[in-house]
């Protein structure tokens, strides 16, 4: 059917409409129409109060409506509202970047902005073809990623983590990554434990660098806690230290995407911190960088590699709105308040909190087949029968029941399927690093009255 028999064949049909007018119509996930939020509370149209438990798609780091950040954009923007990178500078992004650079530490010196993650993992695949290039090395194409693994949703992103119904959708658009097994510990294949099954992984990917060909390869992307494609997975030391002796002795670049699990989601500013041995080589930040005010992404870098290309061949690649003045400024606020406020160490001690409940809830709920996750960041998968795994059909739409049940308890969650349903379903639970202890057990309240109708609901199917 071309387009102009779609615009004929639909009833009255109405100009413009919500982001949403867009997506499948067979998704039952309701969307209120959010009016307001503040801290870790938003307010629908009719009134109705919500906890954001989720920050969105963990997003709103320090909360919604924060005033320093809001004053610092304002004030940038009465400043300097916008200069662009190839023909200015603006002490903004100079500010960002030294504060950056300054908390990552030696061998993250030089710091490339973008305008969110996608846009960010974009720039990284960009950056380490272009040193591959400018070290005379122009075989070294391919790339690895985790399956499943989620990277952004450009087109070079969505090829990072392509399975299933994507591949066909990318086919001669761009080229999908190869892929190694991800350390998932939930569903390990029988005789392996979760740290045996991580190690099988790691050898996994040796394996593929060997069949590929070393001199091919340019980069494995990982993200070190897993975000919205397995829900939460915390790796084994033992499994990052291996990937990270691999990539090493294979001359292949470790990018770690902390995107999601990034500026102290996960109870360290930097997630690749909990591994100080197995260090990456790149780090992409995003999504609490700019805490939900403004869209900012990063890719952290060391100064050896950018000198070197910039004498050589340059990374002249930019956009209209990296580096953006305002965004620059959101960022050094959020980053501000972080520090300032002890988020970091909040977000572990609240985390722990989160885990306890959840895992007392675990016990009540027999829905729950796992708990996972680390610092505020933890996920529950949810299981048709615990002692077997099994997994809920596709029909019954257990993530859309979830949120459903989640609102109407005032609680706002992330739920989504592992690779396509095939790894299982899970219901995310990340609430803002501001996060007090009354309002910790207040989301897990809120969360056993929607479990509670929930499991219910699904006994009655």
């Amino acid at each position: 059917m071309t387009i102009a028999m779609e615009r004929e064949s639909a009833a009255a049909p109405t100009a413009g409409g919500t982001q949403d007018v867009f997506y499948s119509r067979s998704s039952r996930m309701p969307r209120p129409m959010i009016a307001r939020a503040e801290g870790i509370r938003m307010w629908d149209e009719d009134g109705r109060e919500y906890i954001d438990a989720s920050c969105g798609p963990m997003v709103s780091s320090i909360g919604h409506g924060n005033a320093r950040v809001i004053d610092a954009m304002a004030r940038q923007a009465r400043t300097l509202d916008y200069a662009y990178t190839r023909v200015a500078r603006n002490r903004a992004n100079l500010a960002l970047a030294d504060r950056l650079a300054a908390l990552a530490g030696p061998g993250f010196e030089r710091v490339h902005l973008a305008s969110g993650g996608s846009e960010a993992i974009d720039n990284a695949i960009k950056l380490v073809r272009q040193h591959a290039l400018a070290t005379g090395r122009p075989q070294k194409q391919r790339l690895i990623a985790l399956s499943p693994s989620y990277h952004g949703g450009t087109i070079a992103s969505l090829a990072l983590g392509a399975e299933g119904g994507l591949v066909p959708f990318l086919d001669g658009l761009a080229v999908v990554a190869d892929k190694v097994p991800a350390p998932v510990g939930y569903r390990v294949p029988a005789g392996h434990g979760a740290e045996s099954y991580a190690m099988d992984c790691a050898a996994a990917l040796e394996r593929k660098i060997l069949a590929l060909g070393p001199e091919t390869v340019l980069a494995f992307f990982i993200e070190p806690v897993g975000g919205l494609s397995t829900g939460a997975v915390v790796p084994p030391p033992s499994y990052m230290r291996e990937v990270r002796r691999i990539c090493t002795r294979y001359d292949v670049l470790m990018v770690a995407d902390e995107v999601l699990c990034g500026i102290g989601r996960t109870g360290e500013l930097f997630a690749a911190r909990h591994w100080p041995d197995a260090m990456p080589d790149i780090i992409v930040l995003a999504k609490a960088l700019g805490g939900g005010h403004a869209p900012l992404g990063a890719v952290l870098a060391p100064a050896a590699m950018v000198d070197h290309m910039a004498e050589r061949t340059g990374f002249d690649f930019s956009y209209s709105y990296n580096a953006h003045p305002i965004a620059c400024a959101a960022g050094l606020a959020v980053l501000a308040e972080i520090e300032e406020r002890a988020l970091v160490a909040n977000a572990r001690a609240r985390g722990a909190e989160i885990e306890h409940g959840l895992r007392a809830l675990a016990g009540r709920f027999p829905v729950i087949g796992d708990v996972r996750g680390i610092g505020m960041l933890w996920a529950v998968e949810l299981v048709r029968d615990r002692s077997s795994k099994a997994m809920f059909p596709d029909a019954v739409q257990v993530n859309e029941r979830a949120v459903r049940h989640g609102l109407d308890a005032g609680l706002m969650l992330y739920a989504r399927p592992s690779a396509g349903s095939r790894l299982g379903h899970w219901v995310m639970l990340a609430p803002p690093l501001t996060v007090t202890r009354a309002e910790t057990a207040e989301i897990l309240q809120r969360l056993e009255r929607a479990l509670a109708t929930l499991g219910a609901e699904l006994a009655a199917l």
